[in-house]
């Protein structure tokens, strides 16, 4: 269960970190601070709300807030008042859904919010609203918060709740009779009509959207923890992204390569086809290139040259002096590099220092450091901030910021030389 779900969290918010503007940075101006949305569903009486907290009470240091998604209610009419028994609460439809896209958007762009007070008892919105500010994390917390794909859509992390169907049922009939004072059969009547198969219907079938479910609610330690860590990491990866905007962490299920590509100048083109059908397309405004630093980033380079057939690839080796410092030992460069755009190549960026080498011998060849891409698989932290400082105009492409770097300069948790794992040789390697 640990590796299943350490392996859903990874790949759970990655791309709340690629939504960032392609424009050139300005160093002067503050990044827009996006917040961290989790959504967390699950039946009636599920905990929920319990997991919720217990996230939040681990969070101490970050700015969260709760929104639950029953405050979105629609406030019943008089006629629906009169049959209240028969009233579905348990549907979509039952919850104002524009009102919290419409709040949530708002919050995503810095301003505060007012959310209804909403009322189990009268079944409308009393006063006074509740006010929400911006926050760095947002908790969705409602049973069929992960029903509408536009509402899954803004969160970084979905969480499901899954316990049994019997301790739900005991709770919700605890709740609903000493906090809602409702008659013990109206709860049992109002189960079997609506809340049971509503749940079969509507709430059980959005757990396969979940990144990740939780069995047994709030009383599965190990998993919240887990959570908890993992939102932890994520955030600092969410701040490094805030300071940089040059830097893009993509969903890893995404080829870096391929997304890489996308961040260069296109227009469009149409073509006619043999068959005379006309094909609208885009074709790239200049040549591209890529460069490898030698040895590590030619393990990208079939990857590059499965993307574009026939491209030109240049070669960097630059040796390691200490810890800090670096030479340059070879260069063999496409003679107009300085006219095309560069795709630079090396899949862990540590220090950093090596990049800032490579990237120093492309500026010197004439390449603009607004045309220079460097991809990578793993950043550490030091490294971004030694390539971003140095260099604010060219982008960075990554999957994955890691924590930071060790005794040897190494990425944590690490994996030894990147080279030496991928072309098998090195004193770690056993022969077969």
């Amino acid at each position: 269960m640990d590796s299943q779900m350490a392996s859903a969290l990874k790949s759970s918010v990655e791309n709340h970190f690629s939504l960032q503007s392609n424009a050139a940075p300005d160093t002067a101006q503050v990044p827009l601070k996006v917040p961290f949305v989790i959504g967390v569903a699950g039946g009636t009486a599920s905990g929920k709300t319990t997991v919720c907290n217990m996230i939040m009470s681990q969070l101490q240091n970050q700015r969260v807030v709760l929104i639950n998604q029953e405050a979105f209610y629609h406030p019943l009419t008089a006629e629906q008042l009169e049959k209240v028994h028969d009233y579905n609460f348990d549907h979509p439809d039952a919850f104002n859904t524009e009102l919290l896209l419409s709040c949530m958007e708002k919050l995503k762009h810095g301003q505060a919010i007012s959310i209804p007070n909403y009322d189990f008892k009268s079944h409308r919105s009393i006063e006074a609203a509740r006010v929400v500010n911006p926050s760095d994390v947002i908790i969705l917390d409602g049973i069929l918060i992960l029903h509408d794909p536009r509402v899954r859509e803004i969160m970084n992390m979905k969480i499901f709740v899954d316990s049994d169907s019997d301790v739900r049922l005991a709770r919700r009939i605890r709740r609903d009779t000493v906090e809602r004072n409702r008659n013990i059969q109206n709860v049992l009547d109002q189960y079997a009509k609506y809340v049971k198969p509503g749940f079969e219907d509507f709430i059980h079938p959005t757990k396969k959207y979940a990144d990740v479910i939780i069995p047994r609610g709030a009383d599965n330690d190990v998993a919240i923890d887990l959570i908890v860590q993992h939102i932890r990491t994520k955030l600092g990866q969410h701040h490094l992204c805030k300071i940089y905007s040059n830097v893009f962490v993509i969903h890893s299920t995404f080829q870096v390569v391929e997304h890489g590509l996308g961040h260069l100048p296109f227009t469009e083109k149409q073509i006619t086809t043999p068959t005379g059908s006309v094909y609208s397309g885009v074709v790239f405004c200049k040549r591209l290139c890529g460069v490898s630093i030698i040895r590590s980033g030619e393990s990208m380079e079939n990857a590059l040259r499965a993307c574009c057939k026939g491209i030109k690839i240049g070669k960097i080796l630059i040796h390691r002096e200490g810890k800090s410092g670096r030479q340059l030992i070879y260069e063999k460069l496409p003679k107009d590099i300085a006219s095309r755009h560069v795709l630079l190549l090396d899949p862990v960026l540590a220090t950093g220092n090596s990049a800032v080498k490579a990237i120093s011998v492309l500026l010197s060849k004439g390449v603009p450091e607004s045309n220079i891409i460097f991809l990578n698989l793993i950043s550490a932290p030091e490294g971004l901030h030694a390539v971003c400082n140095k260099f604010p105009r060219l982008k960075i492409v990554t999957s994955e910021i890691d924590t930071t770097l060790n005794k040897d300069l190494h990425v944590i948790p690490g994996m030894g030389e990147f080279g030496d794992r991928y072309f098998g040789t090195g004193s770690r390697i056993t022969p077969p």
